[in-house]
């Protein structure tokens, strides 16, 4: 399977694909406040989340996410497009706001997304698809071991501030993890057992689900110390998960249909919101 755009030539369809690639790396340049458009509000790339432009195992990779949609989503409560997932982003992750979906980048993102999937047949699950689960500890969240952990592995690329590494005032080498170019508190990384996952299993940079570095605990009391940090704040957020039963359990903000104190959905313990999910509604939560 190729998954190199080298080998596209340069027909429409081909420039389309390869024009959606270079937005996935180049997003806050091409998209952000470096270009005007804005669509960016921070200083991240998809490919900062998505590595290997997409394509690493268990980091939440884009191979086959077009044949999912259109996908139910709890966020919304409804059945929502790839389109809106990837405005899902943009509003979130990027601190930004949507594309048109009939503008030249979303076309070209989603043509992207599905040059990388046309091996994958409707509903297939891929190996590495999302992220790796981990054994969370049943305790909170220790964010004094967090910080050592950050000061002993995250620093090197993240810096003591982190701030990231930058190239220039626009672009980053290494993205900052928290303030007002990472980010907001809307997106998905905020929550706990998310940004875990993704940490053990693809942190520090070049590690890969077969040679993790970092312990379960060590993960998580990271995860929790970088997303106890300032971060943009996202309008609206009650609007999220109409159906409150839906919401996972670390999310960091209310509302909740539990009873469960704030700062336990944000820092643990876990288990025993995920015992009374359980319990009352049959419900299975995983993040």
């Amino acid at each position: 399977m190729n998954y190199d755009t080298s080998i596209l030539p340069d027909t429409p369809n081909g420039k389309k694909i390869k024009f959606g690639e270079k937005l996935f790396v180049e997003t806050s340049q091409l998209l952000g406040k470096k270009s005007g458009l804005n669509y960016v509000g921070n200083s991240l790339a998809c490919s900062n989340c998505h590595l290997k432009i997409g394509k690493q195992p268990y980091a939440m990779p884009l191979i086959g996410v077009d044949k999912r949609f259109p996908q139910y989503r709890g966020r919304e409560n409804k059945i929502g497009t790839l389109e809106e997932r990837i405005n899902g982003c943009f509003e979130r992750s990027m601190n930004g706001k949507k594309l048109q979906n009939n503008s030249n980048e979303m076309i070209a993102l989603v043509s992207y997304i599905e040059w990388l999937g046309r091996y994958v047949k409707k509903n297939e699950r891929i190996f590495g698809q999302g992220l790796k689960s981990i054994n969370y500890p049943n305790r909170p969240v220790d964010l004094s071991k967090g910080k050592l952990v950050y000061d002993k592995i995250c620093v090197e690329c993240h810096g003591n501030d982190g701030q990231g590494e930058k190239i220039d005032d626009f672009t980053y080498l290494y993205p900052p993890l928290w303030g007002e170019n990472s980010y907001n508190n809307g997106a998905g990384m905020t929550r706990v057992l998310t940004s875990a996952m993704f940490i053990k299993y693809n942190m520090p940079n070049g590690t890969s689900f077969e040679s993790p570095v970092l312990t379960d605990e060590e993960s998580y009391d990271v995860a929790g110390y970088i997303n106890q940090k300032m971060r943009p704040v996202k309008k609206n957020l009650l609007n999220d998960f109409p159906d409150l039963k839906k919401k996972p359990m670390s999310t960091p903000y209310p509302p909740y249909i539990d009873s469960f104190s704030k700062n336990q959905h944000q820092l643990g313990p876990f288990q025993p919101i995920f015992d009374f999910y359980k319990t009352n509604y049959n419900i299975v939560k995983n993040k």
